[in-house]
């Protein structure tokens, strides 16, 4: 699937709840299933700056795509975390780079968060495309 596919069928998922309540434990129910990061990589460089939370991302790339890992000692982040990873792990870089990030806005994800969840979403999403300009540059030498 494109970024684009997957931050539609993110929008429409959250279109049917009703309230920011139910959003709230979508989001927590998704943090659950996000893939693990390695103990190994829990270390102070991969922790994610400008979160309220712990929050530690790894990327690796696999062929052309990068895999994202990651885990946050909070709930709610943790639940952030896999949203952004569900829309940006086994993509290219370019593809990464290319991507906009308006689903956020228009799932009213920034609105509903405190203003430093918001800044570590805004963290998060800036470490991603880090990650994703470090692979291109591999890729490309």
């Amino acid at each position: 699937m494109t970024i684009k596919e997957i931050q539609e069928e993110i929008i429409d998922e959250f279109s049917m709840f009703e309230d920011w309540m139910e959003r709230y434990e979508y989001i927590i129910e998704l943090g659950k299933s996000l893939p693990l990061i390695d103990d190994q990589y829990k270390l102070d460089e991969n922790l994610i700056k400008g979160c309220q939370s712990k929050v530690w991302m790894h990327s690796e790339i696999d062929t052309d795509k990068i895999k994202f890992t990651a885990d946050s000692d909070a709930i709610l982040t943790k639940g952030i975390v896999a949203l952004l990873l569900r829309v940006f792990s086994d993509q290219t870089p370019k593809a990464i780079l290319d991507a906009d990030t308006s689903f956020i806005d228009e799932i009213g994800l920034k609105e509903h968060l405190s203003p430093t969840r918001a800044n570590g979403l805004v963290s998060m999403v800036k470490q991603i495309k880090m990650y994703a300009i470090a692979q291109q540059a591999k890729l490309s030498s």
